[in-house]
């Protein structure tokens, strides 16, 4: 039986920042028409907000492919934790099996702003979490606006920056832990990374963004390295200049464009625990340098 056109149905509610809220809708049930409502939202907002979704791990994945080929999980420190059975779906979490093993990533502490593996040559265009456990104080998740942050770059400042590529370091994931297989660097001319250019422009909706990563190990090519530094410090102070916290419910899921925005996330007690499961779809392009 065909689901419901519930299309109709979709309210939109802007966060007032960055980001807003689909109403609604039940992501477990989507007609074609009903998609392509939550596809136009997202390359207008950025971010959208499902809440009190009941999602199995196949509605999940069957919900990322619309947006896209699934793209696997990263490569963490802690290694790469998926469910059995779900080699697309990456757990985030800080709870330990039996043995005492952690049965997914990125633990209790703090994630730093970053969009997700801005390293490879071909980021991925979208990631999205879905909340299974979570604790009763912190693990929020906080999300920047990076085509608000370019909106505050001075014109002087973007007609340097219109030809020059960031390095995008991938020594270290989001917890600050060094990637499996990969040594420790601290000198951002020699570490491990892709170069992007520092503004670009959505393949979809045209908009232009700052592309900044994360801060640890970036580097400006082409620049002496304390050149590079201050050039990023000036950049990264306009990174939170339209920011969304999200206060996590259970069965919320958020999905958000890894290229128009940055994120991060609060810690939360050690003793608490906190179920994530997390895909990401592929990208299918490598970041395109904005005309100005």
């Amino acid at each position: 039986m065909n689901a419901p056109d519930n299309s109709s149905l979709l309210k939109i509610s802007p966060t007032g920042t960055v980001g807003a809220e689909v109403q609604g809708v039940d992501l477990a049930s989507l007609t074609a028409a009903a998609v392509g409502a939550i596809k136009q939202a997202w390359y207008r907002h950025d971010v959208l907000v499902f809440r009190g979704q009941r999602l199995t791990d196949d509605d999940l994945l069957a919900f990322s492919r619309h947006f896209g080929e699934l793209d696997p999980p990263p490569n963490q420190g802690a290694g790469r934790k998926s469910p059995p059975g779900y080699p697309d779906i990456y757990v985030v979490s800080n709870v330990l099996d039996k043995k005492g093993e952690p049965i997914g990533a990125l633990g209790d502490g703090e994630a730093l702003w970053h969009t997700d593996m801005s390293y490879a040559p071909r980021p991925p265009d979208a990631s999205m979490l879905y909340s299974l456990e979570i604790p009763a104080v912190g693990g929020d998740t906080w999300f920047c606006s990076m085509k608000a942050a370019l909106a505050k770059v001075p014109q002087l400042l973007l007609e340097r920056l219109k030809d020059l590529d960031l390095k995008h370091d991938g020594t270290y994931d989001s917890g600050g832990y060094v990637r499996k297989g990969l040594a420790a660097s601290d000198d951002p001319r020699t570490s491990v990374g892709t170069p992007h250019p520092l503004i670009i422009e959505h393949p979809v909706s045209g908009d232009r963004a700052l592309y900044l990563g994360r801060r640890r190990n970036a580097y400006i090519v082409g620049l002496d390295l304390e050149e590079s530094e201050h050039l990023l410090d000036q950049l990264w102070s306009y990174a939170e200049s339209v920011v969304y916290k999200h206060k996590w419910a259970l069965g919320d899921l958020v999905l958000w464009d890894n290229r128009t925005t940055m994120h991060r996330r609060d810690a939360f007690d050690p003793a608490a625990r906190r179920i994530m499961h997390r895909t990401q779809i592929k990208g299918s392009s490598a970041p395109r340098r904005a005309s100005l």
